[in-house]
């Protein structure tokens, strides 16, 4: 078997720009993979200064000749789905078109219905000082409901529309019998049509999308993974329980896929060239101070899901060494570094301080992260606009060697640069 895979995962809490990385290596892939995640997630590209914010579709539809696929992985809410679908139709862009734009759902994949949405609130105001911060979309309680075996998947659509409207009412109607049951607020079954019309609408587009990759992979075709939110907020190797409720990293590319580990090759690791985090949690080189309100600024560090801000900090290398590690990362992609363009100094977190102990990796009890202090290293700014530099030997010194410790710290070379957030402002290097 040929490594003709490349997979694409977010090295810290999210929000590291993965949709740019995803953009920009699309034309070199036959089919973008999403596999994993719902539309709690938001890639965002920029393309000839016009923003595009996918929340379940792959950052690839953008580009010519390249097929999309939403995996297996993916809890999908039909409404959202087809709301993204018939923007790109506006923009110019048919996902159902047989030619150079085409959309494939996994048959398999999880549904989002109204109930979820409703259990999550309920859940969240339930926790009181314990909430997560979820961003109320139904994710947690979808993945819930598919280990509990109760959902409903994307193959319901392949049946005529009576069948569908029979299916999803019996569905709902027993659904709402338990939220009564658990006291938690009632469910407006007349929502239901809105459902019922996207899955309708959603039909020409589902199909099994495990045999299709199966099928293009004996065919050589090249291949791209996307993964959604970021590897600290892995539900089993993140900072528990301030997560989300999968797997963005690279055993979630393969569950959520179907395909087999061996296909994967290049890994590229997508971090910030300093850190943030939206929502609670730990967060030990978080800024609380002018320095991280400059950073939020400068970088307009707004989530693209939910509007909110994000925390802002310095770069922590020792939770990029741990997801580089455990991801099996190749090369690293350092996004947004244009943002430290003003500053004289700038520091990165080598280690952590905690009581008496000096800690060099992320510790599992996030009571135990939050006691942590990080360890600086100060290293001179640049001090220049780099906005506008595509070649790596032309940026100043301070930022090559700016990364080059990043990339010793980490253990991983640079493969990609980003200096602002259109395609033209990359750097394609091996530093």
């Amino acid at each position: 078997m040929k490594a003709n895979g490349t997979v694409v995962l977010g090295g810290q809490w999210g929000d590291e720009g993965k949709g740019k990385v995803v953009d920009l290596l699309s034309p070199q892939n036959g089919i973008i993979v999403r596999c994993q995640g719902g539309n709690n997630a938001g890639h965002t590209v920029v393309v000839k200064k016009e923003k595009h914010i996918f929340h379940l579709i792959p950052s690839g539809i953008l580009n010519p000749e390249v097929r999309c696929v939403i995996g297996n992985g993916v809890v999908i809410d039909p409404t959202v789905l087809k709301e993204e679908i018939q923007r790109l139709q506006q923009y110019g862009i048919n996902p159902a078109e047989e030619g150079k734009h085409k959309l494939h759902v996994s048959d398999r994949a999880h549904i989002i219905f109204p109930y979820h949405k409703i259990l999550d609130g309920f859940q969240e105001q339930n926790r009181g000082n314990k909430k997560i911060d979820t961003t109320g979309r139904g994710i947690g309680p979808a993945y819930a409901g598919k280990a509990n075996r109760t959902n409903m998947r994307m193959n319901i659509c392949q049946n005529d529309d009576d069948t569908i409207t029979r299916i999803v009412m019996d569905h709902l109607h027993q659904q709402s019998q338990i939220l009564e049951q658990l006291h938690a607020p009632a469910m407006a079954l007349d929502d239901a049509a809105k459902w019922i019309e996207a899955l309708q609408f959603l039909r020409p587009f589902v199909a099994d999308t495990v045999s299709l990759l199966h099928k293009e992979m004996k065919l050589g075709t090249t291949m791209l993974f996307e993964g959604a939110q970021g590897a600290m907020l892995d539900i089993d190797l993140g900072t528990y329980p301030c997560v989300t409720s999968s797997n963005p990293t690279i055993g979630g590319i393969s569950t959520g896929s179907g395909m087999p580990p061996a296909y994967f090759g290049e890994i590229f690791l997508v971090v910030k060239g300093y850190t943030t985090r939206v929502g609670e949690g730990p967060f030990p080189t978080e800024l609380k101070d002018a320095t991280g309100e400059k950073i939020q600024q400068t970088g307009k560090e707004f989530g693209a899901t939910t509007g909110r801000k994000r925390r802002c900090g310095w770069f922590d290398a020792v939770i990029t060494s741990y997801t580089a590690q455990t991801n099996g990362a190749t090369k690293l992609a350092i996004t947004k570094l244009d943002v430290l363009d003003g500053f004289e100094i700038i520091q990165i977190c080598t280690g952590y301080h905690c009581g008496n102990e000096t800690l060099e990796t992320t510790p599992a009890d996030i009571e135990v992260l939050v006691q942590c202090e990080p360890i600086y290293e100060e290293m001179p700014g640049w001090q220049s606009d780099i906005s506008g530099i595509t070649c790596y030997s032309d940026l100043p010194q301070a930022a090559k060697n700016y990364l080059a410790r990043i990339s010793e710290l980490t253990g991983v070379p640079i493969g990609i640069v980003s200096v602002g957030p259109d395609r033209e402002q990359t750097i394609f290097c091996e530093a």
